[in-house]
């Protein structure tokens, strides 16, 4: 989706940048993990393929897709940016007939960054994205039936429990976006920043070459 190619979102803890062709090396080193395949029902591909989802991921009109950065280190710029990269997190319009309903995916692939609450503030900031750009009303995610903690995460966030398939061994939350759980969201996303991805790229490399 190409409405957030120039789109970068600061929170406390971190940076969501939209995926580009930089990103794709390590985002393919992560796919390689036995674990992540499986937390993201995901098939292994190769470099090749995996060059060519990032560029589905650009143009499909249906997907909306940011990488997920360390903040702390991504304010140093010595440190590139793929080097802060710690996950990813998407929106997937399910529903031709429903723009307004958007299944949500999120991956924190570097295990020392999860339990940290990295991945609630990625969730409530793409949240707050896809309410107010995209116009997202409903949002639905798929989780792992052993997969407690991102269960739990999503029902403190007021997800309520929708379906559990034993074939596919997941469970499936949703959120209707009301006049409250809106307001709660504010609140959790009222430090984060909208800027130009490009400028903000740009001013960091220009700071990594200054003497």
């Amino acid at each position: 989706m190409r409405i957030n190619e120039d789109t970068l979102l600061e929170g406390s803890k971190v940076v969501l940048v939209p995926y580009s062709t930089e990103h794709v090396p390590r985002y393919h080193q992560w796919m390689t993990s036995a674990e992540l395949q499986k937390l993201t029902a995901s098939e292994p591909l190769t470099l090749e393929q995996e060059y060519d989802m990032q560029k589905s991921w650009r143009e499909d009109e249906d997907k909306c897709t940011f990488i997920v950065l360390d903040k702390q280190r991504w304010t140093d710029p010595s440190i590139s940016e793929e080097e802060c990269m710690v996950g990813d997190v998407n929106l997937f319009l399910t529903d031709p007939s429903d723009l307004s309903l958007a299944e949500l995916e999120i991956m924190i692939a570097e295990p020392s960054y999860r339990g940290r609450g990295f991945g609630k503030e990625v969730t409530c900031m793409m949240m707050h994205y896809g309410i107010n750009k995209l116009g997202i009303k409903k949002f639905e995610v798929k989780i792992g039936s052993d997969n407690r903690i991102s269960i739990e995460m999503f029902k403190k966030l007021r997800f309520k429990e929708l379906s559990v398939s034993e074939v596919f061994q997941e469970v499936t939350l949703g959120l209707t976006v009301s006049k409250a759980s809106w307001k709660e969201l504010l609140g959790s996303t009222d430090s984060m920043q909208q800027r130009e991805y490009g400028k903000t790229r740009d001013s960091r490399h220009g700071a990594e070459t200054a003497p």
